[in-house]
C-alpha cells in the first residue's frame, strides 16, 4: 500500500527558508508558496547574473534546444544560446560559458537560452510567487534583497540531471549563512547546506575541486570558467523571471 506524503509547507507563522536539494524533489514543495531562487553555480546561473549585469535587455530561458531554435524564425535579433552536457550545441551562437556574456557581446540584446540543468529548474519551480536568479557572483546583493522580502524562499539547487551536487548546495548554505541571522525558520536540507558551506568556506575554489561537475567540465578544457564563477560579489544585478524573461530585479 503506498502511503501519502504531504509536500512541505512553510511555517504558519514567520518566513521559511528552505533547500531543495534537487529538482527532482521539487514536487515535495509547494513551489507557489515562496520566492524561488534557481542555482546552477557551474554554469547557467553564473553567466545569467554576469550578462545582466552586463547590459543584456533580457535572458529567455527554454528548455528544449529545439524552443531554442524555433526563436531564429521569429525574425528579430536574438542570440541563441544552447549548451547539453557541458558543451555548446551545435549550430548555436554560444552556449553557458560566462565569457560569452560580456558586455560587448550582449549589452542591449535578448539571449535565448537552454541548458542541460539550470533551466530544466527554472522550468519546474514556474508555479513560485516569484523567480530569481543566484550564484556566488551576486551572492550579497541576493541574500540582501531575500532578506528585504517579507516571503518565504525556496533555494532550488539545480543538481545534474536531477541528482545532488555539491557547487549548488554550498551557494544555497552561503545563502542560509547570510539570512540566518533575519529569523528564517529552516529546514533540515537548509541546515545541511550551511553546514556544507562552513565546512568550505574558507576556500571555497579548493573545496570544489573535488566535484564531479568541475571534473566534467575540466575534461572539456574550461577550468577558467569554473574559477570565474567562484569569484563573490562582482555583481549586484539580481535576474527576475518576468513573464517569458529573466531581467535586471529593480
Amino acid at each position: 500500500m503506498s502511503e501519502n506524503i504531504d509536500n512541505q509547507t512553510p511555517p504558519s507563522g514567520g518566513r521559511g527558508a528552505h533547500v531543495c536539494l534537487t529538482p527532482a524533489l521539487l514536487p515535495l514543495f509547494n513551489v507557489e508558496e515562496y520566492i524561488v531562487v534557481v542555482i546552477d553555480i557551474f554554469r547557467a546561473t553564473s553567466s545569467i547574473c554576469y550578462g545582466i549585469e552586463n547590459g543584456a535587455e533580457a535572458i529567455i530561458p527554454v528548455s528544449q534546444v529545439e524552443e531554442c531554435s524555433a526563436y531564429r524564425e521569429k525574425g528579430l535579433d536574438y542570440l541563441l544560446a544552447a549548451e547539453r552536457d557541458g558543451k555548446v550545441v551545435d549550430g548555436f551562437d554560444f552556449g553557458n560559458s560566462p565569457f560569452s556574456y560580456t558586455a560587448e557581446k550582449v549589452a542591449g540584446k535578448t539571449v535565448v537560452l537552454t541548458t542541460t540543468n539550470g533551466t530544466h529548474a527554472l522550468h519546474l519551480s514556474r508555479a513560485a510567487k516569484k523567480i530569481v536568479i543566484g550564484s556566488f557572483l551576486n551572492l550579497t546583493a541576493l541574500s540582501t534583497w531575500l532578506s528585504a522580502q517579507n516571503e518565504n524562499v525556496l533555494l532550488v539547487c539545480a543538481g545534474w540531471k536531477n541528482n545532488f551536487n555539491l557547487e549548488d548546495t554550498l551557494f544555497a548554505g552561503a545563502v542560509i549563512d547570510q539570512l540566518k541571522s533575519n529569523d528564517f525558520e529552516l529546514d533540515d536540507a537548509a541546515i545541511a547546506a550551511y553546514d556544507l558551506y562552513q565546512a568550505g568556506k574558507h576556500d571555497i575554489n579548493a573545496y570544489l575541486k573535488k566535484t564531479s561537475h568541475g571534473e566534467r567540465l575540466k575534461k572539456l578544457g574550461i577550468e577558467k570558467d569554473i574559477e570565474f564563477c567562484l569569484q563573490v560579489d562582482v555583481t549586484t544585478a539580481i535576474p527576475v523571471l518576468d513573464g517569458e524573461r529573466l531581467v535586471k530585479q529593480g
